[in-house]
């Protein structure tokens, strides 16, 4: 079961970290901000999960595999964005579409897994009578690489202005947190994992947000 988690864990880096790099190149940064920018978003959430839990030093100093990873999969970002931008005058239309459906897939496949993740470290860590630390802890998990990222980028953080995003992993957190005890670790898991991303590409398929002020 380890394994299991392990597993996912490393996926949703590898999906963050590349939503990460994207934004750097978007940004025209350079290979060490692209990198910088990819190891924040796959990481900077686990770090603030792991100091709530008490969990110090963080699972990302305790074992280098998931920097190692998000600066690899930075660095293809970064060599596949260049090669690509080689022939941007010809592209640009479907170049950019490219990068919002790259950038869309990787960033609700991490939201999904990572929120999951948080439910189960929240409830290993002995806290499964407290259903709102479960959830806060998961929510933290999924959207604070993601904040972290959009700070380091310059921009109003995505969960505060783009579709639904956060709103998401609440949900899937809840669903995940309530069907702990009933089906299962395994089932509660994918189950979480399908309500958050399904409800992030519904989401941005259907231009979901939440009210706002008129301008």
């Amino acid at each position: 079961m380890d394994h299991f988690i392990f597993i996912i864990e490393i996926i949703g880096t590898i999906a963050f970290a590349i939503s990460g790099a994207l934004t750097g190149f978007g940004k025209n940064m350079d290979i060490f901000g692209v990198s910088i920018l990819g190891v924040t978003t796959a990481t900077g959430g686990g770090m603030i999960r792991d100091l709530i839990l008490g969990q110090t030093p963080p699972a990302t100093f305790s074992n280098p595999i998931y920097v190692l990873l998000s600066v690899i999969a930075s660095i293809i970002v970064f060599i596949l964005g260049v090669r690509h931008r080689l022939a941007s005058d010809l592209v640009n239309e479907s170049g950019r579409k490219i990068y919002e459906l790259v950038m869309l897939i990787s960033d609700s496949a991490g939201l999904g897994i990572f929120t999951v993740v948080g439910v189960k470290l929240a409830i290993d860590a002995g806290f499964i009578e407290n259903p709102f630390l479960i959830i806060f802890v998961a929510v933290v998990t999924g959207v604070g690489g993601g904040v972290l990222r959009d700070v380091f980028a310059g921009d109003r953080p995505y969960i505060f202005v783009k579709h639904i995003y956060a709103c998401a992993s609440i949900a899937g957190a809840i669903v995940c947190a309530l069907m702990w005890n009933i089906v299962g670790q395994n089932v509660s898991m994918a189950t979480g994992f399908a309500v958050v991303t399904l409800i992030r590409l519904l989401a941005a398929r259907f231009r979901w947000s939440l009210p706002r002020p008129n301008k």
